[in-house]
């Protein structure tokens, strides 16, 4: 599993994303991308290695690992980060797991089309986001591609484009409501 994100904090709704992935779909390995910087965001995230300490605090479990593959190879969109992968782990099926929120802006994402058919998607519900992951254009482009919960375990053995909904309990938590939240001082909290 590949999930990509600045992970600016990292948070519990991150690891139950994908604590989630990881059990539904009985993925070998985690991958968590630390990517520099998002292109479709006007701030700057946190200082990269901080982030990347942060994380390797936060994600303690033998199947997951850290990984700022991103800055080591130049990459600035997630496309760039497939094609490497793919061309450098022949054989490995990658499955790029995101939040419902990522699938519901998921067309503003360069190539995205092709981001979908290379690997298959599993996208993780995350509150206030069903309705619009499932009606958002890329759930449209490709709901013939849509797979049955009940076969999530079978997603990454699935040629691309593949993809998956898993519902369940959700977590509020988000990256920009903590940021809101540490900067306002003590008597406002």
């Amino acid at each position: 599993g590949l999930y990509g994100g600045s992970f600016d904090p990292v948070h519990d709704g991150h690891r139950h994303v994908e604590e989630k992935a990881f059990r539904r779909l009985r993925l070998d390995r985690v991958w968590w991308i630390v990517t520099p910087g998002n292109p479709l965001k006007t701030r700057a995230p946190a200082d990269r290695l901080a982030r990347l300490a942060a994380m390797r605090e936060a994600v303690r479990h033998p199947a997951m690992e850290v990984t700022d593959i991103d800055a080591a190879i130049g990459a600035r969109y997630t496309i760039e980060t497939i094609r490497h992968l793919q061309g450098h782990c022949p054989g490995v099926r990658f499955v790029w797991i995101m939040g419902a929120d990522s699938l519901a802006g998921f067309d503003r994402w360069r190539d995205w089309r092709e981001i979908a058919r290379r690997v298959p998607l599993a996208v993780v519900d995350r509150p206030g986001f069903t309705l619009p992951a499932l009606s958002s254009r890329t759930a449209r482009t490709f709901a013939a591609s849509r797979i049955n919960a009940a076969a999530a375990d079978t997603l990454a053995e699935r040629e691309p484009p593949a993809w998956v909904f898993l519902f369940g309990r959700r977590s509020n938590l988000s990256s920009t409501a903590l940021r809101i939240q540490s900067s306002r001082p003590d008597d406002e909290r």
